[in-house]
């Protein structure tokens, strides 16, 4: 089988793992496994529910239910033309979507842009919260300047010559580079899967809209505060520690000081933890839903 037949397997077999809902007329692409007080994961770019694939399957043997969507642009969701790609515009999305997915409560599960849309839709929905872990993120939007890998994506014509470029030998080198210490035990095609993914159905475009729509306002910042500054719910932080771009020293301790927490818990990978770290992820998430619950961690 050809590496672009096995990548194409392998995107098939994630689409049938999941399901879709329909929120305001647009597909929303979910993976939704197991029973038991859920588990929400909301991704960041350029990924998709794909990066919660190890995820899912392991809350559900815990006894929860796991659950990852696609953001409108991004996935196998829908990727309308004429949609907000907008932090806010997201957020509001994912509370819809959790909605339609019957999801009364639910524990957060948090990464890249996937932080801040988080942040606002947690926000928004206080009541709903039952805790928030927060992976390689951040959360003073006024302040923060992308990495340079994301800038060339924001501008005209530049953007989409990046994206051209952006084929699974450049990406494999990025990845090795920038997403995990060891990629030796994570199949090639599997990684080339983020990339065909991301192009699917629209070649990308969606995906430049959203890396121009990044809100960084004072109100939005404030919001996000909001949701982890005097809540009712506990919050914790995982980081992949030697993410060279969202670094530990500077965005972990923003997260840090933010919340409030005693200490940010470090993994020996880089930005993409959950596909190197996802039994660790895992544990941790099973610490602080029993947290939730005025229960000691085993």
């Amino acid at each position: 089988m050809s590496d672009k037949n096995a990548v194409e397997t392998i995107m098939e077999k994630h689409e049938a793992s999941g399901k879709y809902v329909d929120v305001d007329g647009i597909k929303c692409f979910a993976l939704d496994e197991g029973n038991g007080e859920a588990v929400l994961c909301l991704h960041g770019v350029p990924t998709s529910s794909f990066l919660y694939r190890k995820i899912i399957p392991e809350l559900a043997k815990k006894g929860y239910r796991g659950v990852a969507i696609d953001f409108p642009g991004l996935g196998f969701s829908d990727r309308p033309k004429d949609f907000d790609y907008s932090f806010s515009s997201l957020a509001q999305f994912s509370a819809k979507a959790s909605q339609k997915l019957g999801l009364e409560k639910y524990h957060l599960l948090i990464h890249d842009i996937g932080g801040p849309i988080g942040f606002a839709m947690a926000a928004n929905n206080l009541e709903k919260v039952l805790s928030i872990t927060i992976l390689n993120t951040w959360i003073d939007v006024v302040n923060f300047k992308k990495p340079w890998p994301m800038r060339p994506f924001e501008i005209p014509v530049l953007g989409e010559m990046e994206l051209l470029s952006l084929q699974h030998p450049t990406w494999q080198l990025m990845f090795d580079k920038m997403g995990v210490n060891d990629s030796s035990n994570i199949p090639k095609n599997e990684i080339n899967a983020h990339i065909d993914i991301l192009k699917k159905k629209d070649g990308g475009d969606a995906f430049l809209k959203i890396m121009k729509s990044f809100d960084d306002s004072v109100e939005f910042r404030s919001l996000c505060y909001k949701a982890v500054q005097g809540v009712p719910y506990p919050v914790q932080a995982i980081w992949g520690a030697d993410d060279p771009f969202l670094t530990l020293e500077e965005k972990g301790a923003e997260i840090k000081k933010a919340a409030g927490l005693s200490t940010v818990h470090e993994l020996s990978s880089r930005h993409f933890l959950q596909e190197e770290k996802p039994m660790e992820i895992v544990e941790k998430v099973l610490e602080i839903i029993l947290l939730s619950k005025g229960m000691p961690p085993k």
